[in-house]
């Protein structure tokens, strides 16, 4: 296994609240995911990328094996990044949940670090949002 674990993570939504969609891109597996999650604001979907990330690398590598990784996450979303590190207060109540769930998965984990990246290197997780919009959007223009 890598000395850590490397994960990007992105969430969007079209309007803000809008159609959202979270994608993760798992590099030391190789593994990308993008799903559409419903009407959300950009940063509930920014929050349930790093919770469906988390809970994927801990799927994979198994519970206890978990607790012994190390995962470093990027992200660019600075407001996340920044409440993630207790740098910002988390004040809505809404955000307060995903906020705890995300600080319950860490603790499954030896060590999670919240690195915040310009959007430019976040290509992959990124376009996995995007994928996951077009695909929804393009389903909704069928029907």
């Amino acid at each position: 296994m890598a000395d850590k674990i490397v994960m990007y993570t992105d969430g969007g939504s079209r309007n803000n609240p809008g159609p959202a969609a979270i994608g993760v891109f798992i590099e030391t597996f190789q593994k990308q995911f993008g799903h559409f999650i419903g009407e959300k604001t950009n940063n509930e979907a920014e929050y349930e990328a790093v919770i469906f990330g988390l809970k994927k690398i801990k799927q994979l590598v198994g519970k206890e094996k978990a607790k012994l990784e190390e995962v470093e996450i990027y992200l660019d979303s600075e407001f996340v990044t920044k409440q993630l590190k207790h740098e910002y207060k988390v004040k809505e109540t809404h955000i307060q949940k995903l906020f705890l769930e995300v600080w319950n998965l860490i603790l499954d984990f030896k060590s999670v670090e919240c690195i915040h990246i310009p959007r430019e290197k976040n290509k992959i997780a990124d376009a996995m949002v995007n994928q996951a919009l077009d695909e929804k959007e393009n389903q909704n223009t069928l029907l």
